[in-house]
Order: C-alpha cells, then structure tokens, then sequence
C-alpha cells in the first residue's frame, strides 16, 4: 500500500517536470527510461597522469641508433663510462654480515663452507636430566639457588625432568651450576 502511494508519487512528479507528459503515457515513458541502454566507455590504452609526451629529439634518436649497434661488450662499458663521466660517486658495497641467504648452490659455496670455521660458542643451556630421588630436596634447593624461582615453581620444573632449567649462560657458570647439581645428587648437562 505504502509503495504504491510512493510510486504515484514518483510518477506525478516526474509528469509535472516534462509538459508533453500525459496521464496514458506514465508507462510508456518510464519503460522507455528503464530499457535505455547505458553509454560504454572506453578507456585510454594507456593513462599518463602528465599527458602526452614530446617525441624525442633528433639527437636522441641517433644515439639510441647507435648504442643498439654495438656489440654486446662494448653495451657492457657504457655504464661505467657515463658514471665516470657524469662524476657519479661509487656504489658502495652493502654488508650482508648477519642475514641468512639461505643454503647456497653451486662448486664456490661448497668450498666456502670448508674455510669458514664455526664460531666459538659463547652461550649454553643446562638441562637437568635426572636425579636421584633421595635427593630431590637438594635438587629443588639448588636450582632455585640460580634461578630465583619459588620453592614451588622449582618443584615443579625439578620434577619434569630431562628439563631445560638456564639458558644463556657463560662456560664457567655453566660448569658451576653442574657442579653444584652434581652435588647435591642430579645429573645435569650443558648444550
């Protein structure tokens, strides 16, 4: 009901904005508005936000003439020549210490492998592998020592055993805190 008295609506006033209208042409000129096919557009082959170019000049033809005449090698010194030229200042070389390029193929990445030595270690993880269980308090005792844990988180991980309880620690403090453990009845080893 609502629709109807809007599409009346819609329709008189369309009527009234068009003098030849008349009340038995309603529908012959709404269909005419509605089958109206839409205008295509077409685009440009290519949109150049700064409008066309200038066709080179007459110089830049003969030169481009004459780079595509030369062999491959001579093309090859022309990059170094112009920034010699031009006073252009060096690339620099891009250090590409610390970045993992991933495995490398080929006969020089094998022999580059054997050269490089691995670094010396610095850091190391002890983990407990076990313990006795007569000595599971001196255990639990000494792990909170190093690693300021509450009695019950120190329990806890005690108990989870083989478990890793320090990491990135020194050799020294490493070779310390399995003494200590050694000590106190557990068996703890350093990665």
């Amino acid at each position: 009901m609502r629709f109807n008295r809007l599409w009346k609506t819609a329709l008189t006033r369309i009527c009234h904005l068009e003098a030849s209208c008349t009340p038995q042409a309603h529908c012959l000129h709404i269909d005419g508005a509605l089958r109206s096919k839409p205008v295509k557009y077409t685009y440009p082959p290519t949109y150049n936000p700064y409008g066309p170019k200038p066709p080179p000049s007459e110089k830049v033809v003969q030169l481009s003439e004459k780079i595509a005449s030369l062999t491959i090698e001579e093309r090859m010194q022309i990059g170094p020549a112009l920034i010699e030229k031009l006073k252009h200042p060096k690339l620099q070389q891009i250090s590409l210490e610390g970045l993992d390029l991933g495995p490398q193929e080929g006969p020089a990445a094998g022999a580059s492998q054997v050269e490089e030595k691995k670094p010396e270690k610095t850091a190391f993880d002890i983990k407990l592998e076990k313990f006795d269980a007569a000595s599971k308090i001196k255990v639990i005792k000494e792990v909170r020592a190093f690693t300021n844990l509450g009695l019950k988180e120190a329990k806890d991980l005690v108990e989870k055993a083989p478990v890793m309880i320090k990491q990135g620690a020194t050799k020294e403090e490493a070779a310390d805190i399995i003494e200590k453990i050694k000590a106190a009845g557990g068996v703890a080893v350093m990665e």
